[in-house]
């Protein structure tokens, strides 16, 4: 058999292999979105993703393992689908509707779920010094993108090319995060879009004064 562990050795999978671990980490990362990660266990994943033990720990040498796959499953997704969003943003048209497809995709649930990468920052953070940094990596992976955008604000002079565009992008972010929390508080989306609108109208009025 080639598949191996999640541990320190470099893996060897089959293709099936390889498919049965991608099951395990989409699945697991599902529950823990539902459940939160110490609500979720191993045989949890077991059932939900239809696969032995001995395929689990085959893969996975133990939860820690597993939760540190899906922090890179859920982080890559999340990345990638703002990277998509913000990649092309030029103007506050476009910024807004970024804004508007985070709020409606967040509608439906009410917020009830937060942030995936925030959700698992929560609960992971403080006793997994190797998770806390791939959390921190993906959030400043996550700030660069609103620091790219902003910076093709500048060229483009749509705000002045004397902001700080590393403090606006983190203040974006903790706009985002902040949201999120509040609405998965409430159940209700109306706080994320209102502590996003808040950072966009701060960035309008830069804008402004830029054309002074």
């Amino acid at each position: 058999m080639d598949e191996s562990s999640g541990g320190a050795q470099t893996p060897r999978l089959t293709a099936r292999g390889a498919r049965t671990r991608s099951r395990i980490i989409a699945t697991a990362a599902d529950l823990m979105r539902l459940r939160g990660v110490s609500a979720t266990t191993l045989d949890d994943v077991v059932i939900a993703s239809n696969v032995s033990k001995s395929q689990l720990y085959w893969h996975f040498e133990d939860k820690h393992a597993l939760v540190g796959a899906v922090i890179e499953f859920v982080g890559d997704r999340t990345i990638a689908a703002e990277r998509a969003r913000l990649g092309s943003v030029k103007t506050f048209a476009g910024l807004r509707r970024w804004r508007d497809t985070l709020v409606e995709t967040n509608g439906p649930q009410g917020g009830r779920y937060g942030c995936p990468l925030g959700s698992l920052a929560n609960e992971v953070a403080d006793q997994d010094s190797i998770a806390r940094q791939k959390l921190h990596d993906l959030f400043s992976a996550w700030q660069g993108l609103f620091e790219d955008l902003l910076r093709r604000f500048q060229k483009a002079g749509v705000i002045p090319c004397q902001a700080d565009v590393s403090q606006l992008a983190i203040g974006l972010l903790a706009a985002v995060q902040g949201g999120y929390l509040l609405a998965q508080a409430s159940r209700d989306v109306a706080p994320l879009a209102s502590a996003i609108d808040m950072t966009l109208a701060h960035l309008r009025l830069l804008g402004s004064e830029a054309h002074l």
